[in-house]
């Protein structure tokens, strides 16, 4: 999103118009199944980009990135889905997901009595192994097919079983892969005009742009997200650059250059701190996976 050529007042309005849920356009329950009553089943989804629109669904959804990058936008945080990860997305929950061009991720579908604790929110996981073939295997039972054999869906019955209970423990092992997001309209602008301005951005550009001072700007931070300004960049950045990454043809030091870092080395020591790993040690395992 640009908004260089936004007013100042423009931003403000741009930021309660998307967080005041009597001014939101009317938020779609999309029922995956169809009528159905299958307890568990899976989507592929492949090819362009898409913007879903804000919906919900009746069913629990973990969704994984085989390829490329998600988005996932709830009223709380806004999450990053890489190559290699899943967003637990529980039943009910409103949310918007951003797919990335050239993207592909299957998700799989729980009927809520199979998951004891979904919990309220999303969160980005860091699936095993198992859990990512389960998935992928899960992709012969689609979630909107119609009532089949009684033998088949009493083996899909007993895996859908097996696959919920293997994610309900793994919602114990989260990612810290999202940016908080706030219905204060002067730190939604200034979280905006952030994002939008990463490769150059100062806390003085920010100020000016939502007509604070720099002083006031921080203080509003750390009271209404609990942390700095310079904290909430640093992580937009990262976020922004696991992203980049992720695309084929993407160099370490083009990523550096676009999310704000003059030097290759300050850069790479931010995201291993991170994310656990260099930014070559990344690029190459979401390529070679």
């Amino acid at each position: 999103m640009t908004v260089s050529a936004l007013s100042d007042r423009d931003l403000a309005e741009t930021a309660k118009l998307s967080r005041e849920p009597s001014l939101r356009p009317a938020r779609r329950v999309i029922e995956l199944r169809r009528g159905g009553q299958a307890l568990g089943g899976s989507y592929l989804y492949e090819g362009d980009g898409l913007i879903t629109g804000w919906h919900s669904h009746e069913v629990h959804q973990i969704e994984y990135a085989l390829h490329g990058v998600v988005e996932v936008e709830t009223d709380f945080a806004h999450y990053l889905l890489p190559p290699q990860q899943a967003a637990w997305i529980p039943a009910g929950l409103e949310h918007q997901a951003v797919m990335n061009p050239d993207v592909k991720t299957v998700a799989v579908m729980f009927d809520p009595a199979l998951v004891a604790a979904p919990g309220d929110r999303a969160r980005i996981l860091a699936v095993s192994p198992l859990i990512r073939e389960m998935m992928i295997y899960a992709l012969r039972w689609q979630i909107d097919r119609a009532d089949g054999d009684a033998e088949d869906e009493k083996v899909s019955d007993g895996f859908f079983h097996t696959l919920a209970n293997l994610v309900s423990e793994a919602l114990d092992h989260e990612a810290p892969l999202s940016l908080p997001t706030t219905e204060h309209p002067i730190v939604a602008a200034a979280m905006a005009f952030t994002k939008a301005h990463l490769d150059s951005v100062s806390a003085d550009d920010v100020s000016r742009a939502v007509s604070v001072s720099e002083r006031t700007l921080r203080r509003l931070f750390q009271d209404t997200l609990g942390l700095s300004w310079r904290t909430y960049l640093l992580h937009a950045r990262m976020l922004r650059a696991m992203a980049l990454l992720a695309a084929p043809g993407q160099s370490v030091q083009q990523t550096a250059s676009a999310v704000g870092f003059d030097s290759l080395s300050s850069f790479t020591r931010a995201f291993a701190h991170f994310c656990g790993e260099t930014p070559s040690t990344y690029r190459k395992r979401v390529a070679g996976e």
